[in-house]
């Protein structure tokens, strides 16, 4: 059967770390952006989304176009020649991006990682953890040696959100920048009055 891609694609996986927001939201996102989602849900992610939200699995799979098994390494997107924008974990957890880092492929998130850094295509990984060891620092610095993006989702401020949606979006909005996907919900910066005085 023909592949066909006429869409462009987006593999989006939820770990377990917190945060399950941040991948529901994402799936939203990139719906409204015509981009075609193929999701991976951790077995903690479902845990996770349960404490943390209202939310049902079936919930959550019904915002991809694609659900995938984070046991089928099979799956279309565990391999090279299946077209992909790139992925994005979100959020990440640490031990998820320590099995990116050292290779280890041992179910659909992490394999579908690797296959997307070694065909040199986008990685950003919205890592949640909080302090940092060494051990999770050395983690990150290999994972971006291989060519991933480490993304923490610190929400930024100077854009005065109202309420953790517009948090959240703001971050995700930045986070599918790097992918040239434009939301419509980041709030850019423009300059303090003061620059924009002097610009004019």
């Amino acid at each position: 059967m023909a592949d066909d891609h006429r869409r462009p694609r987006m593999i989006v996986a939820i770990s377990g770390a917190s945060g399950a927001i941040y991948g529901v939201r994402l799936l939203e996102l990139l719906r409204r952006a015509e981009v075609e989602t193929h999701l991976i849900m951790s077995r903690t992610a479902q845990v996770t989304l349960a404490h943390e939200t209202e939310l049902k699995v079936a919930d959550v799979e019904a915002l991809a176009d694609v659900v995938h098994s984070h046991q089928d390494l099979a799956a279309a997107c565990s391999s090279g020649s299946f077209h992909t924008l790139g992925m994005i974990v979100a959020p990440c957890s640490i031990k998820t991006l320590s099995e990116i880092a050292t290779g280890v492929t041992g179910n659909l998130v992490s394999r579908s990682a690797d296959v997307t850094l070694k065909e040199r295509r986008r990685l950003v990984l919205m890592m949640r953890e909080t302090p940092l060891h060494l051990g999770h620092i050395r983690s990150m610095a290999a994972v971006t040696e291989a060519g991933a993006i480490v993304y923490p989702p610190v929400p930024a401020f100077y854009s005065r959100p109202a309420s953790l949606e517009e948090m959240v979006d703001h971050t995700l909005g930045r986070v599918l920048d790097l992918f040239g996907i434009e939301t419509g919900v980041v709030k850019r910066w423009t300059g303090t009055a003061a620059s924009r005085r002097r610009e004019t």
